[in-house]
């Protein structure tokens, strides 16, 4: 069905019919409910420490049992996050500081522990590069910039082998 031919549908409809399918849709599918959830009660800050802590655990995860959990380092659970973010309408500070977040508590860890995965450098790039595109699309790069600059200035100390990948990024700005 085409948008056209659903707003032609819906003009048909009167106003209990419509309440009745839009509770129904929200009854039946779980993501019109956390759509709708989130437009009457958005508790961004809430979702921003729980993001946060999901991440951080992908990292520095929980102990269990009186013993340490191996870390995933998965991208891919921030991810998650800021796909959902941005389908809730999530205020772009928001979803920049979660892309930055990730970053930069990967580069934590790397400066703690010795990764060998080229997976997670070339990980780190992509999110890098995902989110200087996300800052200047939405015309809050200057806001972040200390931040860019702060994880660039990680992949020098920390001689990451991409460091010249992220130098690239930068250059397009003045920084």
């Amino acid at each position: 069905m085409s948008k056209r031919d659903l707003k032609k549908y819906l003009a048909e409809l009167n106003k209990e019919q419509l309440e009745e399918q839009i509770i129904e849709l929200y009854e039946k599918f779980s993501p019109v409910k956390v759509y709708y959830n989130f437009v009457f009660n958005p508790k961004e800050e809430t979702l921003l420490q729980e993001c946060k802590l999901k991440i951080s655990n992908e990292y520095y995860p929980m102990k269990k049992l009186g013993r340490r959990s191996k870390p995933k380092m998965r991208r891919s659970v921030a991810q998650k996050y800021i796909k959902h973010f941005t389908l809730l309408g999530v205020d772009p500070f928001i979803i920049a500081d979660v892309m930055l977040y990730n970053i930069e508590i990967a580069q934590t860890f790397s400066s703690e522990h010795i990764v060998k995965q080229d997976l997670f450098f070339k990980s780190m790039f992509n999110s890098f590069e995902q989110a200087v595109i996300f800052l200047i699309a939405n015309g809050i790069l200057n806001d972040f910039k200390p931040r860019i600059i702060a994880i660039h200035n990680q992949t020098i100390v920390q001689k990451w082998y991409n460091e010249p990948e992220f130098h690239t990024i930068m250059e397009r700005f003045e920084y």
